[in-house]
């Protein structure tokens, strides 16, 4: 962490820079609205304390930013094989 960068006083909180694409960062805000959270920032460490606390749900975190870089390119995976995937039927 920089000098002068705020961590409200927590000698353990460290501020990150995270890079992500507007539509990425677009599908967060309206997902971390969505479920109540009160802050993006919020939002962000309940995701990655779930990864680190549940390894096994981490290739979906993978699998979510690889696809997320595929549409950006023009390419995606349909829903079929997203479903296939992950054992999901929607029923």
């Amino acid at each position: 962490m920089s000098e002068g960068e705020p961590n409200n006083g927590d000698p353990e909180i460290e501020r990150i820079n995270l890079q992500i694409s507007q539509s990425f960062r677009e599908v967060i805000d309206e997902t971390w609205r969505e479920r109540g959270f009160n802050s993006r920032s919020e939002f962000i460490r309940y995701a990655l304390r779930e990864s680190v606390n549940h390894p096994e749900g981490a290739g979906f975190w993978k699998d979510l930013a690889i696809s997320e870089a595929q549409f950006d390119d023009g390419k995606s995976r349909s829903s079929e094989e997203i479903k296939a995937a992950y054992g999901s039927d929607d029923e």
